[in-house]
């Protein structure tokens, strides 16, 4: 499957912002869908991850109350909904297909669980 993230941009502090990856291929729903960012200096590290058919998510803590996750497996695609954003937010986000992940949250925080990745959107909030 091949992953195509888009949406990032320029946003003050507090504002939000709506993150989409398009997905290629007829086994859309068979993955399970991430999200994850790198800012600069530092690790990737998880945001948010949606189960296969969309009924359960997990989110980073850093993000829980301010991120919603969904997919629409009609059209291939996951969101990333993002709200009072704050300046340490900033960084490259991407999204992030898994087939065989299972759904339990330390394990869907590790990176190396996802077959395919996006190449990426700059999210950039200012204070």
């Amino acid at each position: 499957v091949q992953l195509q993230a888009s949406g990032g941009g320029l946003v003050q502090a507090g504002g939000s912002l709506m993150l989409s990856c398009a997905a290629s291929g007829r086994t859309f729903k068979t993955y399970i869908m991430g999200w994850f960012r790198q800012a600069p200096g530092k690790d990737r590290e998880f945001v948010a991850a949606i189960k296969r058919g969309g009924e359960h998510t997990y989110y980073a803590d850093s993000v829980k109350g301010r991120f919603t996750i969904s997919r629409d497996n009609a059209w291939n695609t996951v969101s990333l909904q993002m709200s009072s954003l704050k300046p340490e937010d900033t960084a490259v986000y991407y999204c992030a297909a898994g087939a065989r992940i299972i759904w339990s949250g330390p394990i869907l925080a590790t990176d190396y669980q996802y077959d395919y990745w996006g190449q990426g959107t700059l999210v950039t909030v200012s204070s």
